[in-house]
């Protein structure tokens, strides 16, 4: 492969990788936990949208439990944000060989 080629073949990637983590930051997931009680939504470039407790979990006694329902619901919609990201970068970067590696 000559040098010339390989240097379109990156550009090409990169810009490809740069159109992919700009999309990923307008594509959402959504999790819940506690049955509903906590929902989080989250960008697909890390970044969490937004939490929704639903107002009967919030009962004084069980700060705890909805504390560990946030974090549950936050870690699941973090990880599939995690999981879509490598999943779309992962495709720009499929073709991409460099040469003796």
């Amino acid at each position: 492969m000559s040098l010339g080629k390989l240097m379109k073949q990156a550009a090409k990637m990169q810009q490809q990788m740069e159109q992919i983590q700009a999309s990923l930051a307008t594509r959402t997931v959504e999790a819940t936990s506690g049955g509903g009680a906590v929902k989080v939504v989250a960008k697909c470039d890390g970044a969490l949208v937004s939490i929704k407790i639903d107002p009967q979990a919030l009962n004084p006694a069980d700060a705890q439990i909805v504390e560990d329902m946030i974090l549950t619901a936050a870690n699941q919609a973090l990880a599939q944000a995690k999981e879509i990201s490598n999943a779309e970068l992962g495709k720009a970067t499929a073709g991409f060989s460099l040469p003796g590696m």
